[in-house]
């Protein structure tokens, strides 16, 4: 019995020692945060033929992350991202180009994205009535 006691109490100390510092580096509280921290933005854009998007095959797809850098697979990321910033990362906002001319061809586009902005979900589907149409409702975010 006193082996037992003398081991448990060996057992014990060893532990402290091993596990003090280690314990005591939890209790100082959250290390500051770096100074890398952003919210994430990152999109996926579809675009397929049909009136909506289940009933369209995507024939299309890109990816465009804007923070921290502009970057993915859309081949106008950096102008896509400051269109993005300026309308507030509202896909419905973004104002249609006045320059473009576009025929009344009715050939139905689904543009659809997924994702986050700023942190926050983002699900958005349109339909235009073609791709001129399309292409001219913004500069750059769904020239793809």
């Amino acid at each position: 019995m006193r082996n037992t006691a003398r081991w448990a109490a060996t057992l014990g100390l060893a532990a402290t020692a091993v596990c003090g510092p280690l314990a005591g580096t939890a209790l100082a509280g959250p290390s500051p945060a770096p100074a890398t921290l952003y919210a994430p933005s990152a999109l996926v854009f579809t675009v397929g033929h049909g009136v909506t998007a289940a009933t369209a095959t995507p024939e299309r797809a890109v990816t465009l992350t804007c923070a921290p850098t502009p970057s993915g697979s859309h081949p106008a990321a950096s102008d896509a991202c400051a269109e993005l910033r300026a309308a507030g990362g509202d896909l419905a906002a973004l104002k249609a180009r006045d320059d473009v001319m576009c025929t009344w061809e009715y050939n139905p586009v689904v543009v659809t994205v997924q994702g986050v902005w700023e942190g926050k979900r983002v699900s958005y589907e349109r339909t235009f009535s073609n791709e001129c149409v399309m292409n001219a409702s913004a500069k750059s975010v769904f020239s793809f």
